[in-house]
């Protein structure tokens, strides 16, 4: 297990580098899972410009309207330089005593001052930047093609889905969240997955309709995306040890899996993020706990099932004519690879028209349902070109 990238540095290359230990592995892939997402989803909104599906929107641009775009560059980038500032600067003094760095960046904890010098430099530069950019003297005709807005979607997706993962964990945990509101909402630990999508997929798709973009385009856009998004960050779960682990595994590796690595098959997760289980011996560092008993590693058959899963809808993309089908068939896949998995997954079972299912049971079961009223209800309802 890799908590973070010193761990997997120093296994892989010898190289002892102690300022990777601020960059958690789980993070980090997060961060990689939103920029293949960002990337993919721009490939797809150019393909579908190019075929007639979506199209670019005129518009004016004002002098008051340039000067205002200034003004919110100018004070984005104050608002941006303040959080990093306030973050980062006692990580590089060596002021905070930080244990649990992903704690760290979800609590309150920070240097005001810090975030007043950072603030001050980003927005010294963004005057600089703006400083070089001419008034506008008369109104200007310019174009905004669709693949344009994708940083502005992406970024929303990311925060909306963050608070999506959070209030759905701590709706999934009721016992737990009231007793200590404050301390669940502002953890690091605590993410489910299908509230991310859920509240970020709804964020974006009003994002989307406001720059004119149909909703069953935005749907399929995102389809591939997502599954790829989804497949990378379990990378991050199984590296990182973050608890999404299966349940306890004893029995032995059947024959025809002699292939297989032996901890693909039962895993104790050593060197886990959360420090679950018991001490390893010998062990010296923050990270020396693991599993007393070996579980299904679930987030490493998740990876590669989604994974490949994205190729298979990234080939049927440009197969699949009818506006909202493709997001459809990504609704059954997502849904049936998700509930099959919580067979052997560690998981709060609620109780459900008198059975125990889980919170992703239940989702899943409605994703797969959705995907086959989408896919009698788009073949029904055909969508013309833009």
């Amino acid at each position: 297990m890799y908590p973070n990238l010193q761990y997997l540095f120093q296994d892989l290359f010898g190289l002892n580098i102690s300022f990777l230990a601020y960059l958690q592995s789980f993070g980090f892939m997060v961060a990689v899972s939103f920029l293949l997402a960002n990337y993919t989803m721009t490939l797809e909104m150019k393909r579908k410009e190019r075929e007639g599906w979506l199209r670019p929107v005129k518009g004016m641009l004002t002098p008051e309207a340039f000067k205002k775009q200034k003004q919110s560059d100018l004070i984005g980038g104050l608002v941006m330089g303040f959080v990093l500032g306030y973050k980062l600067v006692p990580l590089f003094s060596g002021s905070a005593n930080v244990s649990d760095i992903a704690g760290y960046f979800f609590s309150l904890e920070g240097s005001f001052g810090g975030g007043l010098l950072i603030a001050a430099i980003f927005g010294a530069f963004n005057f600089w930047q703006n400083s070089r950019k001419p008034d506008l003297q008369a109104e200007k005709e310019v174009l905004v093609h669709p693949y344009e807005i994708m940083g502005n979607l992406t970024i929303t997706a990311a925060i909306a889905g963050l608070i999506g993962a959070k209030v759905f964990h701590n709706l999934e945990n009721w016992s737990e969240f009231i007793q200590d509101p404050i301390g669940n909402l502002f953890t690091a630990s605590g993410l489910t997955f299908y509230g991310g999508l859920i509240v970020g997929g709804a964020a974006v798709l009003y994002m989307a309709a406001k720059r004119h973009i149909h909703w069953r385009h935005m749907l399929d856009i995102g389809a591939p995306a997502m599954m790829l998004a989804y497949g990378v960050g379990r990378i991050g779960c199984q590296v990182a040890g973050d608890g999404d682990w299966g349940i306890v595994n004893t029995a032995v590796k059947p024959g025809w899996l002699s292939w297989l690595p032996d901890w693909a098959w039962s895993y104790t997760y050593p060197h886990n993020v959360l420090k679950e289980g018991i001490p390893i011996e010998g062990c010296t560092g923050e990270y020396c706990f693991q599993l007393a008993d070996a579980v299904y590693p679930t987030p490493l058959y998740e990876a590669v099932t989604c994974i490949l899963l994205f190729f298979l809808i990234w080939k049927l993309r440009t197969r699949v004519k009818t506006p909202g089908m493709l997001f459809s068939i990504y609704l059954i896949l997502n849904g049936a690879e998700r509930f099959m998995i919580e067979k052997i997954r560690v998981n709060n079972k609620m109780d459900f028209l008198g059975m125990e299912l889980t919170q992703a049971e239940i989702i899943s079961f409605g994703l797969i349902l959705a995907g086959l009223l989408g896919i009698w209800y788009f073949r029904r309802r055909p969508l013309e070109k833009a």
